[in-house]
């Protein structure tokens, strides 16, 4: 896939000297025909590099030191194809920085019941050796993914997969500018938090950028590129007849392209991921910034809402992963319930950024109406309802000694007709009903902004978590408040106790 052809993930085989040189050559053999055949299955976005067989600890901390420093690798796969003695991979696994995938395969698919004899038994040790290696990982407290599962098989192919695009989304991050204009709005907590720790962590840095900035820019956009922009609007957007040429709204769809224009260039010059707005540091551009930031998410751009960077990293973060996946991302805010017994639900919307990636019309409606908030003139939106389907919400809170991110599992409905409330927006039912979902997302301390994805799954979270090291908590079909309650409590004790530990 061309979005992550920048990247590669380094296939890395352990095994010893033990069994003579003839035995290394046959593991070095059957690595190399599996990673060729992982290759060229065509599920796998990110190019897998065999770095070739390891021996002692000199070769294994070699070969970690290696990837720590390349650039393109963006993780490594250790597979023990025979007995590999794990005290040799102590002082690699101690240097190792990036994610780790321990893929417990064996080259053969099944015994050779009729041809086995002793020499291959001692060969094919894959049984014995990645017991011995996921003993020292797990002495170590090392994160990493365990895949199980024949190498050659398109379930367990899909579970590397999975792992690859957290991969490549980490990688991404560890370089992730967000700049803000403006701050927190109006006291609100849940949308803060530490920066220099989400940094340490997580590979953010938050920048504020005055307003000013992007009014110069905004001052030099010319008239023949609002043209050009107010053509592509066209092409993708069903315009109401008010703001098409010559109706009374154009005006203020092309201002609105002035300041998407500004806004990409200054993104794009400051080499910013993601950003996020605030309606009461708007000094000098004529509207909210809305129709900029449904398009800029569109191009994976982050964002969030009233300076909520946390969410806008998470954005460009699953934007990252599902690259090339179909049904799309977008933030979204909890804005108001719907009681209906089993049917009961929540409207996700905005003021006006919901990304049209997850639009059910093939063209979303352009039009103009009044904001009642903000005290700027009226700005241009795209308008449009969700598609209807499984998928998840989650966001990253701030617990003070540690992040923690919650994740729900949601079903997006048909909404009824909204003709008075000209916003882009879902609607949907969390897992396991609405009184469990919404119960444990606001006993979690969940954002009333979330990160939607309707193409990554729980797992591709769970790995992020993992591989980042924060506190994760899923509400799915299977939550009960009980058993919720439960692992908040452990978990609480978990981080308390390492912290007290450090």
């Amino acid at each position: 896939m061309k979005a992550f052809e920048n990247f590669e993930v380094w296939f890395i085989t352990g095994a010893q000297l033990l069994y003579g040189g003839d035995a290394v050559i046959a593991v070095d053999s059957h690595s190399t025909e599996m990673v060729k055949g992982l290759n060229e299955s065509g599920n796998l976005p990110v190019k897998v590099v065999y770095k070739g067989t390891v021996n002692s600890a000199k070769e294994v901390t070699d070969a970690f030191k290696k990837a720590n420093n390349d650039d393109k690798c963006i993780g490594v796969i250790t597979w023990m194809h025979t007995f590999s003695p794990a005290k040799m991979w102590i002082r690699g696994l101690q240097e190792f920085r990036k994610p780790l995938l321990h893929f417990h395969t064996q080259f053969n698919k099944e015994i050779p019941w009729d041809t086995m004899d002793m020499d291959f038994m001692n060969l094919n040790q894959s049984a014995h050796g990645d017991r011995e290696f996921g003993h020292i990982t797990a002495r170590m407290r090392k994160p990493r993914k365990i895949v199980v599962g024949y190498w050659n098989d398109k379930s367990t192919q899909e579970k590397i997969s999975v792992w690859m695009r957290v991969a490549a989304a980490w990688a991404d991050s560890q370089d992730m500018l967000i700049i803000r204009f403006g701050d927190q709005m109006n006291n609100v907590a849940v949308t803060d938090g530490d920066k220099v720790e989400a940094e340490m962590r997580l590979g953010y840095h938050v920048d504020y950028c005055p307003i000013a900035e992007l009014v110069a820019i905004q001052e030099k956009v010319t008239g023949a590129e609002i043209s050009e922009m107010m053509k592509e609007y066209e092409s993708q957007y069903e315009f109401a007849p008010a703001c098409k040429a010559g109706g009374e709204k154009r005006g203020q769809v092309e201002k609105a392209a002035c300041i998407e224009i500004a806004l990409r260039k200054l993104l794009k010059a400051k080499g910013a991921k993601a950003f996020t707005t605030n309606f009461d540091d708007l000094e000098n551009v004529d509207q909210i910034p809305g129709l900029a930031s449904q398009r800029l998410m569109a191009e994976g751009y982050g964002f969030g809402a009233e300076g909520d960077w946390k969410t806008a990293a998470l954005y460009r973060t699953m934007w990252f992963m599902s690259q090339g996946m179909p049904k799309g991302c977008s933030f979204l805010e909890d804005y108001t319930l719907n009681f209906a017994e089993e049917r009961s639900s929540i409207l996700q919307a905005h003021m006006l950024e919901v990304c049209p990636l997850i639009a059910a019309e093939e063209k979303p409606k352009m039009d103009v109406f009044a904001l009642g908030i903000g005290g700027k003139n009226d700005p241009a939106r795209l308008i449009f309802t969700s598609k209807t389907g499984t998928g998840i919400a989650a966001t990253v809170v701030d617990m003070g000694n540690r992040f923690r991110m919650i994740v729900n599992k949601v079903d997006c409905i048909k909404p009824k007709p909204l003709p008075k409330l000209p916003v882009a927006s879902a609607l949907w039912i969390p897992r396991p009903n609405f009184e469990t979902g919404a119960g444990a997302w606001i006993l979690a301390g969940g954002t009333h902004h979330t990160s939607f994805s309707y193409d990554l799954t729980v797992e591709y979270l769970e790995d992020y978590a993992e591989i980042a090291g924060i506190e994760l908590l899923v509400i799915d079909e299977n939550t009960t408040m009980q058993e919720f309650k439960k692992e908040m409590r452990m978990n609480e004790v978990y981080y308390m106790l390492g912290k007290a530990l450090q």
